[in-house]
């Protein structure tokens, strides 16, 4: 029998996903729920545990006992500041193993975190590790198609992304007729959209466009969109959705695609390796 995979699991369905794709595959589980952010309906039928996010030596030795060498860290969180952390003993040493990234922006962070889960005899894989499916693919994936201005929108948004995403801004920008309305920072996807209706213009809507920063750790923080998505970006009066083909989790592509085709908006992956929009 394959070693149990640990999943250290945030917010949203996905950490149930990764778990049931693991038990379908005869790999047993054990979740490491993180309090206040992992809902207990998507852990509750698999061996778990809450923990507070700060309690990472508690966390450690949870993993160890069950024998998981495989881990799989899924699911939003929010981060904290230090003190609103509350580090245990363990998690002191862990930050002072990290060093300045725990104080940088989470591209830094993220990858100091693998580096020492790595020295500590922990392998980290990603979400489309186990789930073979949950990348985006490029193309269309509903019968509403952008037209010349939307997909205008969506260059204009990938430019902009392309430029700010060194800096380890965001993931995301809603661009209408060629005005940037907002770029996504610390307060997430949907936080942005919900600010979207103040400074929208008047007509055609614009479009959400997501993409991976350069460099950035695909096994933890590949950009993530769900049904949530799809009904804040139509709450916001947007026309569609463009994310970067193969580099994009869809949390849960038939209720996705159901929800955008009911409220008339595009899905759409773009390849963007080249710089071009296939």
């Amino acid at each position: 029998m394959a070693a149990p995979l640990g999943i250290i699991a945030g917010g949203g369905p996905l950490p149930g996903r990764v778990a049931e794709a693991a038990k379908a595959a005869g790999r047993p589980v054990f979740v490491a729920a993180l309090e206040g952010f992992a809902d207990p309906t998507v852990v509750g039928n698999f061996e778990h545990q809450f923990f507070r996010l700060g309690a990472i030596g508690a966390i450690r030795q949870a993993l160890k006992e069950r024998f998981c060498t495989d881990i799989v860290m899924i699911g939003p969180v929010k981060r904290p500041s230090m003190l609103a952390l509350r580090p245990d003993a363990e998690g002191l040493r862990l930050v002072g193993k990290i060093g300045k990234a725990a104080f940088a922006g989470d591209d830094g962070l993220l990858a100091a975190i693998i580096r020492v889960l790595s020295e500590d005899g922990f392998r980290v894989l990603g979400a489309h590790d186990i789930l073979s499916d949950v990348l985006g693919p490029a193309g269309l994936l509903t019968a509403t198609a952008p037209d010349a201005t939307a997909m205008a929108d969506v260059q204009r948004g990938a430019e902009v992304l392309r430029f700010i995403g060194p800096a380890d801004i965001g993931q995301s920008c809603v661009v209408q007729q060629g005005i940037v309305l907002a770029v996504e920072a610390v307060e997430g996807t949907d936080a942005m959209l919900g600010r979207i209706p103040s400074v929208a213009r008047s007509g055609p809507g614009g479009v959400l466009v997501k993409l991976a920063k350069p460099g950035q750790e695909r096994r933890v923080d590949l950009p993530t969109i769900g049904p949530d998505t799809i009904r804040n970006a139509h709450k916001a009066g947007l026309r569609g959705i463009a994310f970067e083909a193969g580099n994009t989790i869809l949390s849960d592509r038939a209720e996705m695609i159901a929800a955008a085709e009911a409220a008339g908006l595009f899905l759409l992956g773009i390849e963007t390796a080249t710089g071009d929009i296939a």
